[in-house]
């Protein structure tokens, strides 16, 4: 635990409260704006659009495995959605294939 805060804690009478955070920590304000793609993000828009054209799905997933919700982690869960979606599309593909030519 950092040394200064325990020394503001002891200074400040019991029922008083204390600031934890600088006012001026502004890292959370970058997440205000919304979201891409009428604001549910890439990862859901590509999802909902994927039952349509299921390439999407590979799309979002390869920007799930680049790293891509770096810029903004409100995006992770709908990439990772597409990531899954792509795995069980293939394995229905290949199972619909095995099953036609064999």
């Amino acid at each position: 635990m950092d040394q200064n805060l325990l020394q503001d804690a002891k200074e400040h009478p019991r029922d008083n409260y204390m600031l934890l955070k600088d006012v001026e920590d502004n890292r959370l304000g970058i997440f205000d704006r919304p979201l891409p793609c009428f604001g549910c993000g890439i990862g859901w828009f590509s999802l909902l659009l994927g039952f349509v054209f299921p390439f999407m799905w590979y799309y979002a997933t390869i920007l799930y495995f680049g790293n891509y919700y770096h810029k903004d982690p409100r995006e992770r869960a709908g990439l990772a959605a597409n990531a899954i979606a792509a795995l069980i599309f293939t394995v229905a593909v290949l199972v619909a294939v095995a099953v036609v030519l064999l």
